[in-house]
């Protein structure tokens, strides 16, 4: 066994290369995870919006995911097959509603609702509510933060029962 040492033999000098390409995937990837994270909080997220404030409040915009809460109109309630159109009022403003089912517990005309869904344009270039869900009762934790809005609504409500 040979233990002499080897001869060393010179090479050419390297520069130290950075890893550009590296960092500019570790960028990329962030940003997309970044866009990624924001699309899917804003899409999760559902306002609480007034009728008389749809189109004008931000957050209240046509085609976006909220929730609008009125008063169902006194005779506007129609049930055709699957699907339910009523008219929900607030502050004196109206929005027509076509709910996709049929709505189940207290619903019925001259109460408060809140509406989950969209905004959209019919052909003829009204608006019109798309709903999913129709809820009658509001949690505590709406009740203690809208505390305004819901004596507003029951104000509404009281003013359409004494129609009938």
């Amino acid at each position: 066994m040979d233990l002499s040492p080897r001869e060393v033999v010179a090479t050419a000098p390297r520069g130290r290369k950075k890893p550009w390409f590296a960092y500019a995937v570790l960028a990329l990837v962030l940003i997309a995870g970044g866009v990624v994270v924001a699309k899917f909080l804003t899409s999760a997220l559902d306002y609480y919006c007034n009728v008389d404030e749809v189109g004008v409040k931000d957050g209240c915009d046509e085609g976006r995911n909220i929730r609008i809460q009125g008063t169902v109109e006194q005779g506007s309630v129609e049930t055709n097959d699957a699907t339910t159109n009523f008219i929900i009022t607030f502050n004196g403003a109206s929005m027509p509603v076509e709910l996709g089912s049929e709505p189940t517990g207290l619903f019925q005309e001259c109460i408060p609702v809140v509406v989950t869904g969209k905004v959209l344009r019919a052909d003829d270039g009204t608006r019109y509510f798309a709903g999913e869900e129709v809820i009658v009762k509001h949690d505590n934790q709406y009740d203690a933060e809208n505390e305004e809005r819901l004596d507003e609504a029951n104000a509404e409500a009281a003013a359409c029962s004494r129609k009938g």
